[in-house]
Parts: C-alpha cells; sequence; structure tokens
C-alpha cells in the first residue's frame, strides 16, 4: 500500500483509547507515563494525531514494566479495536470470507501503523500471514513487544470471523524465547515456534474461501468505498511509484512477474496497487516500461553483459522483444545505442 515509512516518521497514534484500555486491564493508570513523556492526549483531534517512534518505543517499555496482571502487549492487542475507524470494523466484519478479510491490512499499514506490513502466502495446503517491519529495529529480539501485540489482535479477529475453535496451525517468531516464553502458548492458543525465518500464522488454506457467516457484501463494499475515499486524504510521505521503481530495481526478475508479484513485494493488495496507480494519474505498464528503460540503459552501460543477458534480466521473452521495445524508447537498437555510448 503506502510506502514504507521511514524511522524518522510520525506513526498515527490513533490508537491512543486502546493503550488506556490495555493499561486499565493490567492494572496501572497511564496518564502519569503520557505525562512525562509529553504525548498529548486530545480525544477531539485524534484522527489526526502523531507520536514519534521514540517516543513510541519509550511508551511501551513503561507500559510492559508497569504492567501487574498482564503482559502488556498480550492486552494491547487482545484490547484492540477500531473504535475512531468504525469504517475499518464494518468492512472486517462483513468479509464474505477470510481472504477478503485480509484486505484489511492494507488500511492498518496506511491508516494505524506505516511501520508494519502483513502479506498474504498461499503454499499447497498452508496459508501464511507474515508480519514484517519497515524497520527491523522497532521490533528487536530483546523487546519482541509489536510483533505480540499484533498478533494478539489478529488472533482475536480471526477467531471473532472463523470461530473460536479456528484451527490455526503454528505462531512463528522470529526471536528467541523471550523470558515470559512458557505464557505465549496458553495465551496465543496457538503451538509456537520461537528462532524462525519469518514472524508469521499458519493456517489450512481452506479457511480462505469459507463462506463467513457475517458477510454482507452490500455492507461490505459500502465500507470500502468509504475507507478508500479516506485513503485517498491521507498525505502521502513518497509515491508509489517510486516505490514501485525501487522494488523493481532491486529485484530485477519482477519485472515479468505481473502487478500481482509487485504488488506482493510492496506488502499491498494488487486492487490497491492498480488504485494508487489511477490516483498518482499512470499505470502499471507504464512504471515497468520506465524502470525496464533505466535499468536497459544501466545494463547495456557494462560491456560484459551481452544483449541475450540483458533481455532475459528485464524479463523479456527473447531478444527481439527487448530489441523491439528499447528502440520505441530510445529510437535506437540496444546495440547502436551500446555502441554509440549511450546518452
Amino acid at each position: 500500500m503506502v510506502p514504507e515509512a521511514s524511522p524518522s516518521d510520525p506513526i498515527p497514534f490513533i490508537t491512543l483509547p486502546n493503550w488506556v484500555k490495555a493499561a486499565t486491564r493490567c492494572g496501572f493508570n497511564i496518564q502519569p507515563i503520557f505525562d512525562e513523556l509529553g504525548i498529548t492526549t486530545d480525544l477531539l483531534h485524534l484522527e489526526t494525531a502523531t507520536i514519534e517512534r521514540t517516543v513510541m518505543e519509550a511508551l511501551m517499555a513503561r507500559c510492559v514494566a508497569s504492567a501487574r496482571d498482564q503482559h502488556f502487549p498480550f492486552a494491547l492487542g487482545e484490547t484492540f479495536a477500531f473504535d475512531y475507524l468504525p469504517d475499518l470494523e464494518a468492512f472486517l466484519t462483513t468479509s464474505p470470507t477470510l481472504r477478503e478479510a485480509t484486505g484489511i491490512f492494507d488500511w492498518v499499514r496506511e491508516l494505524i501503523n506505516p511501520m508494519l506490513t502483513v502479506t498474504l502466502h498461499e503454499h499447497g495446503d498452508t496459508a501464511v500471514l507474515a508480519l514484517r517491519f519497515a524497520d527491523p529495529s522497532a521490533d528487536p529480539p530483546t523487546r519482541p513487544w509489536l510483533s505480540e501485540a499484533m498478533f494478539a489482535s489478529i488472533l482475536k479477529f480471526g477467531r471473532m470471523l472463523v470461530g473460536d475453535d479456528a484451527p490455526f496451525t503454528v505462531l512463528r517468531f522470529r526471536h528467541p524465547p523471550p523470558p515470559h516464553a512458557a505464557a505465549y502458548e496458553p495465551f496465543f492458543r496457538v503451538p509456537v515456534r520461537f528462532n524462525e525465518a519469518q514472524h508469521a500464522l499458519e493456517y489450512p488454506r481452506r479457511l480462505l474461501d469459507l463462506p463467513l457467516s457475517g458477510g454482507y457484501p452490500a455492507l461490505h463494499e459500502q465500507a470500502r468505498q468509504r475507507i478508500e475515499r479516506r485513503a485517498r486524504a491521507v498525505p502521502r510521505r513518497s509515491g508509489v511509484v517510486a516505490e514501485i521503481e525501487r522494488a523493481l530495481a532491486h529485484r530485477p526478475a519482477l519485472l515479468g512477474a505481473g502487478i500481482d508479484a509487485v504488488a506482493d513485494e510492496i506488502g499491498l493488495h494488487p486492487r490497491t496497487l492498480q488504485r494508487r496507480l489511477t490516483d498518482a494519474g499512470t499505470s502499471f505498464g507504464a512504471v515497468q516500461a520506465q524502470a525496464r528503460r533505466q535499468l536497459a540503459e544501466r545494463y547495456l552501460a557494462d560491456a560484459t553483459l551481452d544483449i541475450e543477458t540483458i533481455s532475459e534480466r528485464l524479463g523479456f521473452a527473447d531478444r527481439r522483444s527487448f530489441t523491439r521495445a528499447f528502440t520505441r524508447w530510445t529510437g535506437e537498437t540496444p546495440s547502436a545505442w551500446r555502441a554509440r555510448g549511450g546518452d
């Protein structure tokens, strides 16, 4: 969805009431901590409230240390509700299938936590909901509080949609077992594995397309439209075009993979990516062509690469296809452009 946030970017703090509820559940008053850290608590303007990442890290640390009745990140995730974003909750609760419901993560990243990306992958009979942060230092192994809170919330809403006995298979965490590791399985009610390659929740793939009892297509579509209007009003940190160009430059193999693969790479639903591009007045084909041209010129400047290799790297079916495209872009064949030394 939106480009990943820089560690220096402020984070939306529309979740402030959730922190208050979680603190109450954990047996302490959060107001003195807000006051000490200089956090503004203004519910009248909550939709535009932000917090610096360093301040949020300090807030989380103080809350973890102050909690008496429950591990604070567990409570933060478990008590989360879309109090000030009711359209998100409407979208989720009226989803016809779990697959459709996962589209909510695009907007969670945009409206709630731009440091977070959640993507759905399917492997054989298994569905994998993978979680990563724009800056891994936001969730260090010694303080895995954000991933704990996120999975507490994901499992809460997952069971709300599928049923309390939903057959989630395994919950994987990148960090080693923390001091409170014994509390993980009783709390999450899923087998837990530590020191894994990624943060991920696995479950049977068949769950993705089972009809949900709350499915209400008309209301679901209305909620989607309202959320998209709100999302368009959010100031962009940088253009989606720039994010696609960065992804394609980093992984040129994506050039021939299509919009779905690129959307997955940058943590977006393909439909959301298409909408972003339309809003930007362009198309995936146009961005792809521009990225291909830029990479083609870079590769052609390297005399050790032959034209066939460059064609393959850029995702063209063969050298002829690449030559036709390059001639259309520049008015010259790749060989002529290289012989002339480029622009």
